[in-house]
């Protein structure tokens, strides 16, 4: 007769947190990435336009995301570079990068929707065109761009309180190559064969005494 049992096996108590680790750390690289390039992408777009008025005409002005302002742009490299950094650091170290990479986010979504409705860039290319520094842009509009460039960062800052919670279950780099000041242990050293010259340069190379007898 088989009997069955209430208490949980501890493999499926492991399971549970390791799935949602990798669900979470694909989710973040996926928002992370994909919101860095939307943001980037936006910045190079057509966000506001409107009108000068030039030698009694009308001029028709435009000014891309890169004009209105850099914020964007710079954070959506800081939030990449962060994304990448999570793996580089440990504990504090993590969250800490965690919390810069959802901060970059939160600044891309402020940025940008301050920028929707900034008409300084357009009113300094109104007052180039007109040659009066005081001219200002009239019929001011704005397009859907600064709202793809709040999107983007939307999907940083997803990524980064992905990161603040579950970045703990996430693997790190590896730690092969680092050192941590604790001595390592010598090889033992073959004995040295007198009748094999090789064996004698080896252990001169070593800094050791080819003559001397080893311990019984």
């Amino acid at each position: 007769m088989e009997y069955v049992t209430a208490v949980p096996h501890p493999r499926t108590e492991a399971a549970g947190p390791a799935r949602a680790g990798r669900r979470s750390l694909a989710v973040a690289l996926l928002s992370g990435a994909l919101g860095a390039a939307v943001a980037l992408l936006a910045t190079r777009q057509r966000w506001s336009e409107g009108t000068a008025t030039v030698a009694g005409g009308s001029f028709p002005l435009t000014a891309r995301g890169s004009d209105v302002t850099g914020v964007p742009a710079a954070l959506a490299i800081v939030g990449l570079a962060a994304l990448v950094a999570v793996f580089a650091v440990r504990r504090a170290g993590r969250l800490a990068v965690s919390a810069l990479l959802a901060l970059s986010g939160l600044g891309i979504v402020t940025a940008a929707l301050v920028g929707a409705s900034d008409s300084g860039a357009l009113d300094e290319k109104a007052a180039q065109a007109s040659g009066d520094t005081s001219a200002t842009v009239a019929s001011f509009s704005h397009t859907a761009w600064p709202y793809v460039a709040a999107v983007g960062g939307l999907l940083i800052l997803l990524a980064g309180l992905l990161a603040l919670r579950y970045g703990r279950l996430w693997p790190a780099m590896s730690g092969r190559y680092e050192r941590d000041g604790a001595p390592r242990p010598r090889r033992a050293a073959a004995p040295v064969d007198p009748d094999r010259p090789e064996d004698i340069w080896k252990a001169l190379d070593r800094g050791e005494d080819p003559t001397r007898a080893d311990p019984a």
